[in-house]
């Protein structure tokens, strides 16, 4: 009698025990789905209302420099060449695929080390694949003002013409088409004939202009280490492609010189100390001190 109170005493233990642990598992369960939820709603605050319009780093700088109508970047503009290629090494950092070799005991400057591939997996943008690839297959590695050069064609060396990549602009834009960002026309120049983009979705490009424009006025923050890292690229590379101006037209006259004072102070950080600093991209201030030097 008293081995048959044990063992229905042991199963109503084992019971409430798993009934214990079902409810916390539940309860585990939960939260982790409210977790994802919390995160997938900030993703949306973030990015916008639909995955269409999360844009690269490259598609952002080119946005800002489209004229909306015309749809096509200034002529007289031979920065936003070089700017995209930069973009394209900080958006391959910023997803894990580069990064610098290390310093060493003699602590070498960013422009002197060499961009190393930290993994070749495929980024799903055939610009940032074809980049990725070269850089990987490339022995010995190059610094990144070299593949600035290298990826926009202007070097000397005829033996390294292939690393350009080709119609940059055009091929950005097209993302953009897909992305429902902008449309393609074509128009006559008198002697020629040419493939245009202007803008169909104004309200992605007002995002932007916004973003940019609080990033340096309401929301701005004295420490770099603070700002999200790609919109400090943003803005560091929309300068360099000189098309940070189109983004702060806008502005007020008062806003305008406040806006450029900030701007102005970010240009003038030392990169070697910033990149030294904890939780800091260091292939992002060595494409910024291959710009500002």
């Amino acid at each position: 009698m008293t081995s048959l109170t044990q063992r229905n005493s042991g199963l109503v233990q084992r019971r409430t025990e798993a009934s214990r642990n079902a409810a916390a598992d539940k309860e585990r369960g939960s939260g982790e789905d409210e977790y994802d939820s919390r995160r997938e709603e900030e993703e949306d605050d973030d990015k916008g209302d639909s995955k269409e319009t999360r844009l690269t780093l490259m598609e952002e700088v080119l946005l800002l420099g489209l004229k909306d109508r015309e749809g096509y970047t200034s002529f007289w503009n031979d920065c936003i060449s070089s700017g995209l290629r930069g973009c394209m090494l900080i958006e391959l950092a910023l997803r894990g695929r580069l990064q610098l070799e290390p310093c060493g005991m003699r602590r070498k400057s960013l422009l002197t080390r060499k961009v190393l591939c930290k993994s070749d997996a495929p980024t799903g943008d055939m610009l940032l694949d074809e980049a990725l690839k070269h850089i990987k297959e490339t022995q010995p590695p190059e610094t990144v003002q070299s593949w600035i050069e290298l990826l926009s064609g202007e070097t000397w060396n005829p033996l390294k013409l292939h690393y350009q990549l080709r119609n940059v602009r055009e091929r950005l834009a097209k993302n953009l088409v897909e992305k429902g960002v902008l449309t393609t026309e074509k128009q006559n120049f008198l002697l020629f004939d040419m493939t245009t983009h202007p803008l169909t979705n104004s309200t992605v490009k007002q995002r932007l202009v916004r973003k940019v424009q609080e990033a340096v006025l309401d929301k701005w923050v004295n420490e770099p280490q603070r700002m999200d890292k790609r919109l400090l690229a943003l803005l560091f590379l929309a300068h360099s492609s000189d098309v940070l101006e189109n983004a702060f037209a806008p502005l007020l006259d008062d806003q305008y010189d406040l806006a450029m004072k900030r701007v102005r102070l970010l240009l003038d950080l030392d990169a070697e100390v910033e990149a030294a600093k904890s939780g800091s991209n260091e292939l992002l201030w060595a494409v910024v001190a291959a710009f500002t030097k």
